[in-house]
């Protein structure tokens, strides 16, 4: 199940299952797809995990995991491009002058 917002959602579907007696925590997880499918127009033909929240700073990016590896990225490149992932739905937004979500296609 892939839910937006995720921060929200998994909780409701820990819920769901829990009453449904099927709940086992280790196999419940959100996965911000968003944040990955942004990640990936972002650093172009490294594949780079994305962890965390879904939101600024609780997004983080996973350079040590990512394939192929790649030495030539110095420090301040993953900062900026961590950063850039963080800021992709507020991006988003002030695109569209702040009249609406970082959405930009809804279900």
């Amino acid at each position: 199940m892939i839910s937006n917002p995720v921060n929200s959602t998994v909780p409701i579907a820990a819920e769901v299952f829990k009453k449904a007696e099927t709940y086992d925590e280790k196999k419940l997880f959100g996965v911000t797809t968003l944040d990955v499918v942004r990640a990936k127009a972002v650093y172009a033909k490294i594949n780079v995990p994305v962890v965390g929240g879904h939101a600024g700073i609780t997004i983080l990016s996973l350079f040590s995991q990512a394939m192929p590896k790649s030495n030539a990225l110095s420090d301040e490149d993953i900062k900026a491009l961590t950063k850039q992932t963080q800021d992709g739905g507020t991006e988003v937004v002030e695109a569209k002058a702040e009249k609406g979500s970082a959405t930009l296609s809804m279900a």
